[in-house]
């Protein structure tokens, strides 16, 4: 799959802000695009079809729908994710649940809902993953976990049916986008530890595995990213050192002072005796 004109392409989330940006770049490189979403609007010049994702029962007639639309399914972009604080200390709740549901579980009836068309396309599956796949961060355990889980995922589906069906994973860090909302709201503001990179980058990663002429197996989405990927998983000790030196500098500046999910990390850190 080296080019995108005439590919038929299957996006998750497609009303978010990842997916309107990636369906009108897949528009302009004349695909044809159907989008899945909780939100649907099938007049859009991308037409997204309704569908709860963490509902098992409506992802394959979901999936069929699209496929039936498209004449086909070259190409399935798992982009659907929700994020939220989750320190790792606490006991799992609803939030936890609804991001492993989303970010992992999904993407996994999505892909085997798609799947048969892909084989017989010779197709393609992308993963938007996350940075924190391998690069966790602290009390934001749901996300990295659901995300390092995503890539567990793919990485088994590669292994299954990587003869016939291209299988990549993209690493975004840190977007602009309501994501972060119910993050900041809890005064856990991402700011200061991950910096903030372009959706188009974002964007620009997902086609350069979609058109690469071998299914790429990682793609990071900036040069930095590169560098954080590879520091996580050859020297981690290191990784961990210098995510603790940040987080204990914005702790020692009363950044988290306000934020009741990380009263426990701040105690610690300001007496280590206890």
């Amino acid at each position: 799959m080296t080019g995108l004109r005439g590919r038929r392409v299957l996006v998750t989330g497609a009303q978010g802000t990842f997916g309107r940006h990636l369906c009108a770049a897949l528009h302009t490189a004349g695909a044809e695009v159907v989008g899945l979403d909780r939100h649907p609007d099938t007049t859009a010049r991308t037409p997204v079809i309704g569908c709860d994702l963490t509902d098992p029962a409506a992802v394959p007639p979901a999936v069929r729908a699209a496929v039936e639309r498209l004449g086909g399914l070259d190409l399935l972009v798992n982009n659907a994710g929700v994020g939220g604080p989750a320190p790792a200390e606490l006991p799992p709740d609803e939030a936890v649940r609804a991001q492993l549901e989303v970010n992992l579980l999904a993407a996994w009836r999505t892909t085997a809902a798609a799947l048969p068309d892909l084989v017989a396309a010779r197709g393609r599956v992308i993963f938007v993953a996350s940075r924190m796949a391998v690069l966790p961060l602290p009390l934001a355990a749901a996300y990295g976990v659901s995300k390092r889980a995503l890539v567990a995922y793919a990485d088994a589906l590669r292994l299954e049916v990587g003869t016939h069906v291209g299988v990549s994973v993209v690493y975004p860090s840190m977007v602009a986008s309501p994501i972060h909302d119910s993050t900041a709201r809890a005064g856990l503001s991402l700011q200061g530890v991950s910096r903030l990179e372009p959706v188009d980058g974002v964007v620009a990663a997902i086609l350069r595995a979609a058109t690469a002429r071998r299914a790429l197996r990682d793609v990071a989405t900036t040069r930095r990213g590169r560098l954080e990927m590879a520091l996580a998983r050859h020297a981690p000790a290191l990784a961990d050192r210098l995510v603790r030196r940040t987080v204990a500098a914005r702790i020692a500046a009363g950044d988290l002072d306000g934020a009741s999910l990380a009263a426990g990390m701040v105690r610690r850190h300001r007496d280590p005796g206890r």
